[in-house]
């Protein structure tokens, strides 16, 4: 017959074999999706912009290509046009931005994008404090423009037009 003493040290080393193996597979679990999320950030993006006249692509899924004209700004002349083509655009306030509101108090140093895409031209929020609006509603996923759309960045409202 084995001893108390005996089974109850067989008990605890059984324990201890059975905690460090699941410290092992847990941090085999957690190596596996850092290993997953980093080689995932090193992929291409979904988006793929393609400049005007790329071969290859049919007429149908060509990116319709068009303009952000100026309609109210406090920093911007009415009617300044600023062309959409085949690379993303950046509006804010911040002077690294391809379209520059130093002059509008509510729009961020990085306000909003507007991107091309196969299926159009997509606006993103691009994590502002007072929000972008398309025709008065604000939004909060990226949304596709069609012609006539009011995009609102700031006090600055600029017009899309194919």
């Amino acid at each position: 017959m084995v001893s108390p003493v005996i089974a109850t040290v067989a008990v605890e080393t059984v324990l201890l074999v059975l905690k460090l193996a699941f410290l092992v597979l847990l941090y085999l679990f957690i190596w596996r999706i850092v290993r997953t999320a980093s080689r995932d950030l090193r992929l291409p993006q979904d988006t793929i912009m393609l400049a005007p006249g790329a071969g290859g692509v049919p007429v149908s899924s060509r990116i319709e290509l068009g303009r952000l004209v100026v309609q109210k700004s406090p920093s911007l002349d009415d009617g300044l046009t600023f062309e959409v083509d085949s690379r993303a655009l950046t509006i804010g306030r911040g002077g690294q931005n391809d379209i520059v509101l130093d002059g509008d108090e509510f729009a961020s140093a990085r306000h909003a994008r507007v991107e091309p895409r196969r299926d159009g031209i997509w606006v993103h929020d691009s994590g502002s404090t007072n929000g972008t609006f398309v025709n008065g509603q604000r939004i909060d996923r990226p949304r596709r423009l069609t012609s006539g759309d009011i995009l609102r960045v700031g006090e600055t409202d600029l017009r899309y037009e194919t």
